[in-house]
């Protein structure tokens, strides 16, 4: 009898949510910590810079060590920009809407929908934004919603990082289309209508938020037996203790100073004096005016200045992660840089592509690249002068061609473990506990990806 009980679910599920198990397995006895992985890259890239570039290994050794700090300040803009993008989705005002939203979800594949719909929306609106309140929604939602199964709601929830690079703060879109960018002589100023919001870019966003939700909803388990549910007290302790350690009830001057609105508002009001001086001075929207706005936004939100730090004091557990690998992962990108490696990629792909072709061949090599060098913006400033070279030798579209190494960039994410780091601190999972369903989104995203970059580059 308990083996005809056993056996019985097993016989129900679906294609899909066999493959999802198998590689859920894979992973879970297989797969790693983020950091050993970085690790293993650096020994990776090593190996070909000296197989195929003929670099010496000590020459290798220096690349690597000399690029370590490169991107140190990167690394800090990168780290206020999630740190900022966690404490606006902490705000008291955005915490009740997400509440609203997620409490009227009641059936796991809703749930599932809804967190991919958020982390999308959230990520084409401002990739920092997006990352977290993904993560954060979906959490929400397993707390709510019985029998969703917690690490496939985290994976949709960040899933919707996929279209962070065609959306409004996507690194390559916005840098070329500013006046006195470092490919402007090559290239010319390649306005935003002519990338995130040309037809193509455009059409591509509504596929991807209309077939990767439903897509991940499919991959629920249908067997109660696979299901792993948050655990929710854990959960509320946690949130409990946030909340008691936010409040100084002391009966103190310096207390009533660490609780006062006037202070949270003050400084907010004096920071929209500022933005709004900047963008009328004719201020570019670039990483450090986000991370200035989000951040007083967030005091203002908070108000009490105790409240804030609370909130600071949390999120740095969800951007540590980021603070110790970004390193390992510039010293990749020394590797790649010095050794000519990275040059040697795109010029593969460049050599074998048509005018027609070359976006979507900029794209699987850009993909390839971020799995090595998980920066947008980095990785054009080496891949960019390249394709552009090949695209004006080929009289490929400039525009396709560019957006085309960013869409393999975001593409390929869902599988590089770095950017995933701050949504796992959030659900407290192991990379391994969802990196079987990101291999699957990963595969449906190339299909979509791939389509988009081949139809641009035949009717550019």
């Amino acid at each position: 009898m308990s083996t005809t009980t056993t056996a019985q679910p097993q016989r129900r599920r679906g294609v899909l949510e066999r493959v999802a198990g198998f590689f859920s397995n894979l992973m879970d006895k297989y797969l790693p910590d983020p950091l050993v992985i970085a690790i293993m890259l650096t020994g990776l890239t090593m190996i070909l810079a000296v197989l195929f570039r003929g670099t010496s290994p000590m020459d290798v050794v220096t690349y690597w060590g000399d690029g370590f700090w490169d991107l140190l300040a990167f690394t800090m803009q990168m780290t206020v920009v999630l740190l900022a993008g966690y404490i606006l989705a902490k705000t008291p005002i955005v915490d009740r809407l997400l509440d609203a939203l997620t409490s009227r979800v009641s059936s796991p594949r809703a749930a599932i929908i809804v967190a991919t719909l958020v982390g999308g929306i959230g990520s084409w609106l401002n990739w920092g934004f997006g990352l977290v309140i993904g993560g954060i929604v979906a959490q929400k939602l397993a707390m709510n919603v019985k029998g969703l199964h917690y690490p496939l709601a985290i994976a949709a929830g960040y899933s919707g990082f996929a279209v962070y690079g065609i959306g409004l703060s996507g690194s390559v879109p916005l840098l070329i289309a500013t006046e006195g960018h470092f490919l402007q002589e090559q290239m010319g100023i390649v306005p935003l209508t002519e990338t995130i919001f040309s037809p193509y870019l455009l059409l591509t966003n509504l596929a991807v938020i209309i077939i990767l939700p439903l897509f991940n909803a499919m991959l629920h388990p249908k067997d109660p037996a696979s299901i792993k549910e948050i655990d929710r007290s854990n959960q509320e302790a946690t949130r409990a203790a946030v909340l008691e350690q936010s409040l100084d009830e002391r009966p103190t001057l310096a207390a009533k100073l660490n609780n006062s609105r006037f202070i949270g508002y003050g400084i907010g009001a004096i920071a929209l004096v500022f933005a709004v001086s900047y963008f009328v001075q004719g201020g570019t929207l670039n990483l450090d005016a986000v991370n200035f706005m989000f951040l007083f936004l967030g005091i203002a939100l908070f108000a009490r200045p105790s409240q804030f730090l609370a909130a600071v004091n949390d999120g740095v557990k969800v951007v540590s992660g980021i603070i110790i690998q970004y390193p390992f992962y510039a010293g990749i990108m020394g590797i790649l840089v010095g050794s000519g490696l990275v040059v040697s990629f795109a010029d593969l792909f460049g050599a074998t592509s048509t005018a027609e072709t070359l976006p979507f061949w900029s794209f699987v090599s850009g993909g390839i690249i971020n799995l090595l060098a998980p920066s947008g913006g980095g990785q054009w400033a080496v891949q960019g002068p390249v394709m552009i070279e090949a695209a004006q030798a080929l009289n490929a579209d400039l525009a396709a061609t560019s957006l085309a190494v960013q869409i393999g960039d975001q593409w390929t994410n869902m599988v590089q473990p770095f950017w995933i780091l701050p949504v796992l601190a959030i659900s407290g999972l192991k990379l391994r506990d969802v990196m079987g369903y990101m291999v699957l989104i990963l595969a449906l995203l190339g299909v979509i990806f791939g389509a988009a970059v081949l139809i641009w580059g035949f009717t550019a």
